[in-house]
């Protein structure tokens, strides 16, 4: 259905994520995976949405020179804010068991930015979810790791993983948004863009 809205557009999603690119075949569309290398570093006084906003910007600006008319270019950021600190990827297994740790008992947000680029335009819109972790061992936290290989994952944990079964007690908004994309929100903008 959104194919008619964008019928005269070529639509680009640069993510190599796997979960962003099946939101976008389920929603039924046609489109191109496109990537580029780019240094996620944001200033420091950035706080919250501001930070995935910016990220988001930034790898939109890596295809700068290359988008032509009728292109939509897509890009995407998420972070998890906890305690006024963004959480990001983490570097190794032990960094990934050490942030979950934080997370235990605690609610944090999930931050998804997602930048829409054209020839002449470009839009931002973020979402945020507020996802509530119960207590997990040690024991629980390094099976999941080891297992699940969350390294790739903001906040180290994928809330459609095992993980998100037994150790997510609430969440506040859309679960898509926690996976990385707040689907419903990227659905309208899309058929508003063109």
């Amino acid at each position: 259905m959104l194919n008619d809205f964008l019928k005269d557009h070529h639509l680009i999603l640069a993510s190599g994520s796997p979960r962003r690119q099946k939101f976008f075949r389920d929603l039924e569309l046609d489109f191109e995976v496109r990537l580029k290398p780019v240094d996620e570093v944001f200033p420091d006084h950035l706080k919250g949405a501001d930070i995935s906003d910016y990220l988001a910007r930034l790898k939109a600006s890596a295809f700068e020179s290359e988008l032509k008319p009728g292109d939509i270019l897509v890009t995407s950021d998420t972070i998890v804010w906890l305690n006024g600190k963004a959480i990001n990827k983490p570097k190794d297994e032990a960094d990934a068991v050490r942030m979950i740790k934080l997370l235990c008992n605690a609610t944090h947000e999930v931050i998804t930015s997602v930048c829409f680029k054209t020839v002449d335009r470009e839009i931002v819109i973020n979402d945020m979810t507020k996802v509530t972790f119960t207590d997990l061992s040690d024991e629980e936290i390094e099976h999941y790791v080891a297992t699940h290989k969350p390294l790739d994952k903001a906040g180290a944990y994928g809330i459609q993983d095992w993980i998100g079964l037994v150790g997510v007690t609430r969440i506040e908004g859309s679960y898509f948004n926690v996976m990385g994309m707040p689907v419903h929100a990227v659905y309208k903008t899309l058929k508003t863009i063109v």
